[in-house]
């Protein structure tokens, strides 16, 4: 049970109750289990004043408020009376926080400005535990954990890289304390977290609202025994995430620049007879006449339909490059753009300072929506299933203190469009492809997209094994393999689970041996697996020192990939249930650990993954949680505690947890979408048998999405498994039982279909 407390000016402590009057208090406090997890002190709710006549000008970036002049001001007095706290400040401001329960061990706050006062900014201060951890906050590239780091929620110039900006594809303003409370504020303005660079427990939260202080800022607050649970009270407030569709969880191959359709029938026949587990493939650009012209340039790509329909036949989907603008070389769709007010009225040379394909569609305008998902049909009906949606970051809130006007037929501007407008593109693809269908492989996010069914590429990253922000020589990193790795760990818990990088980076490729090795070790292991790099090569034409033993690994791992399906498939359907992302940071799943780890994550319960993401390691350090870990390779077990593991470069540190099971399907699987080839093995034509790896431990099951339910215990050097067919794994299963020290000396089967193994 949790309570809610508001803090006297005496320090003495009691429950919200409406029906005293206005009463003193100090701060507002979130408890759970009779311990306090969270509080809101009022000295920490300060409002920030602008000068008088920048309300036009200014940008309202949190990182800017020092050179605009804001004067910042906390309160002299705070009064409770109910659910509302009244705060007075300097000059007989006032602003007032409103508190009211939302379900079980939640809250929802607003903080409201009153009119005519010139309340820009709220900043307020949230003070959790000097020690725990702090996760949540959407993508980021150095750490998936935040103590001591500034985190805007927008993209801004500098950042201190390469790219010449802060990477904030995806800034989801939900943190999560490793304590148990979460903090989500449910704005699309400006806004920054400073998390534990103030003082150690401290995070502080500044929004940019201007005068949309006056409607209020809305702010929710909840509590959990365990921090990983909080994911799931944000899904509720914004939406589940909508599954791809299950073949997106296959390999997915590209190159970043397609020749002609010669060359795209030539990888898949490639696929195919050098038996590489691939089950879709999307074309990027150029493709078509023009950028957006919705159609296949007809020299290069004579037959597009024969294409498609052929790849369908290999058991390959097919997507395609994508982006929101309507480049004027597509000559009629450029011109009805303009002819119906389809773009937003803004100076068409300010949107080509920052792309060169024209303007920006305005799917603010429903008009303007519907004709552009009429044209995307001109692909769908073709049988184009998946689109990869490239940027949508032209509208940022301002460059430094200035603003950059935009306007929107729905009367938005930049001030929450910056965010907004992302949403709008990636729901018009999704219903062009309907619900439950298709993929969108998307580089940006904001809170609530997730409910778009988005998979998240990071960007431009770098085809090499560099951090975020290290200097290589040459040029300041993005980040090459750790980035990728520490923001498919960071997302998860923000609310987007699905993430896929460009396996091999797109900077600076191709990658080397090493680096494309170890790249696609890690993509094998989490949730989307989509294998490309900026210099367009493909593991079996060699480049650099890519050579056949590298070949080698990169069938067996996109095999592997392709086998976990059912494994990583029930992990997806089980979010609605538990909110729990498919890869979970590992201070975030055992909090006990601390937060020491940048690229050590759970994948489901069952696996834990310690990628080498560093040049010339053989050998990782791996914390194991509690309990005994299987070396899924050789088979060694290992107790709790820390370990030094060999990592040779064809091996990535992979464990089972003792009691673990984890289902997979036949070796010899090619693809996970429908065939016409029977030379192809595919999961469409035939689920087939299932094969579960099973470490025998304390009795346990697992239900697989189908209904299908495994059973195991073991002790004494004996198991015991048992197996439910549900709707789809039919035809059996192949038990591959480890850690028992070597092959049964018999097998037995019991009256109740289960199976002893001694």
């Amino acid at each position: 049970m949790s309570v809610l407390l508001l803090s006297l000016l005496s320090c003495k402590r009691e429950p919200v109750d409406t029906d005293t009057g206005p009463v003193p208090i100090e701060s507002v406090e979130f408890e759970l289990g009779g311990a306090r997890l969270l509080s809101l002190p009022v000295e920490g709710l300060e409002i920030g004043i602008l000068p008088v006549g920048d309300e036009d000008r200014w940008s309202y970036l949190p990182s800017w408020t020092q050179e605009a002049g804001v004067i910042w001001r906390a309160p002299l007095s705070a009064v409770r009376d109910g659910g509302t706290v009244t705060l007075t400040y300097r000059d007989d401001i006032h602003t007032t926080l409103e508190l009211e329960e939302d379900g079980e061990d939640g809250w929802s706050l607003r903080w409201t400005a009153e009119p005519g006062r010139d309340v820009a900014f709220f900043r307020l201060t949230a003070r959790g535990d000097a020690t725990e951890g702090f996760y949540g906050l959407g993508e980021s590239f150095d750490h998936p954990h935040h103590r001591g780091q500034i985190r805007d929620m927008q993209i801004e110039p500098s950042g201190g890289t390469e790219s010449g900006y802060n990477e904030a594809h995806v800034p989801i303003p939900f943190v999560i304390g490793t304590t148990g409370w979460g903090l989500f504020v449910q704005d699309d303005h400006a806004m920054r977290f400073e998390v534990a660079t103030e003082a150690d427990d401290a995070v502080r939260v500044t929004v940019g609202m201007g005068a949309a202080t006056e409607a209020g800022l809305p702010m929710h607050v909840w509590l959990e025994e365990h921090p990983l649970d909080l994911t799931k009270r944000y899904y509720d407030l914004t939406g589940y995430p909508a599954l791809p569709a299950p073949w997106a969880l296959g390999p997915i191959l590209w190159r970043d620049e397609n020749v002609d359709q010669t060359e795209l029938e030539g990888d898949l026949t490639a696929m195919r007879t050098l038996d590489l587990a691939t089950s879709a493939v999307w074309i990027d650009r150029p493709y078509a006449t023009a950028v957006n012209s919705f159609d296949f340039e007809p020299t290069n790509w004579p037959d597009p339909q024969g294409m498609i329909d052929g790849a369908h036949d290999l058991g390959f989907r097919m997507g395609l490059w994508h982006t929101p603008y309507a480049e004027e070389a597509t000559g009629v769709f450029h011109a009805e753009a303009i002819a119906n007010g389809y773009f937003p009225p803004l100076e068409p040379d300010i949107v080509l300072q920052v792309v060169n394909w024209g303007a920006l569609v305005d799917f603010t305008n429903p008009d303007a929506t519907a004709w552009w998902i009429d044209n995307v049909h001109l692909y769908t009906d073709m049988g184009i299933e998946g689109f990869k949606l490239d940027f949508a970051e032209d509208i940022i809130p301002g460059v430094f203190q200035f603003r950059l006007a935009w306007e929107f037929a729905d009367g938005s501007d930049e001030r929450t469009m910056h965010r907004h407008y992302q949403r709008l593109y990636h729901q018009a693809y999704r219903e062009a492809l309907g619900e439950g269908t298709g993929f969108l492989l998307c580089r940006t996010g904001a809170w609530g997209d997730q409910a778009t069914g988005t998979i998240i590429w990071p960007g431009d990253i770098d085809g090499n094994l560099a951090l975020h922000g290290e200097d290589v020589g040459d040029y300041v990193a993005v980040g090459g393999l750790p980035a990728a790795v520490v923001a498919s760990i960071g997302l998860g818990p923000s609310g987007f689970p699905f993430f896929g990088s460009d396996t091999g980076g797109y900077r600076h490729t191709p990658p080397d041996k090493e680096t494309f090795t170890r790249w696609f070790e890690h993509t094998a292991l989490s949730s989307v697996m989509q294998i490309g790099m900026g210099s367009s090569d493909v593991a079996w034409e060699p480049v650099r020192d890519w050579d056949a033993a590298m070949l080698d690994d990169y069938r067996f791992y996109t095999r592997l990939h392709l086998r976990l399906f059912p494994y990583l498939w029930t992990y997806a359907n089980r979010i609605e249930a538990t909110g729990h992302p498919l890869q979970r940071p590992l201070g975030l799943a055992h909090p006990e650990l601390g937060e020491q780890f940048d690229f050590d994550y759970l994948l489901g319960e069952e696996l834990l993954v310690a990628p080498v993401v560093r040049p010339g390691e053989t050998t990782r350090r791996v914390v194991l949680p509690e309990g005994e870990w299987l070396d899924w390779f050789d088979g060694t077990v290992l107790p709790a505690g820390e370990h030094v593991v060999d990592a040779p470069l064809s091996k990535i540190p992979l464990f089972l947890k003792k009691g673990g099971m984890v289902p997979m399907l036949r070796p010899t699987i090619d693809t996970l979408s429908p065939v016409t080839d029977t030379t192809v093995d595919s999961f469409a034509t035939d689920p087939g048998m299932l094969y579960v790896r099973v470490f025998p431990g304390e009795a346990g099951s697992f239900t697989l999405y189908d209904g299908t339910v495994l059973t195991q215990e073991g002790s004494g050097g004996t198991a015991t498994l048992g197996y439910t067919a549900g709707t789809v794994f039919t035809s059996g299963v192949v038990f591959d039982v480890v850690g028992l020290g070597g092959g049964p000396v018999e097998v037995t089967l019991a009256s109740d279909g289960t199976v002893s193994v001694p």
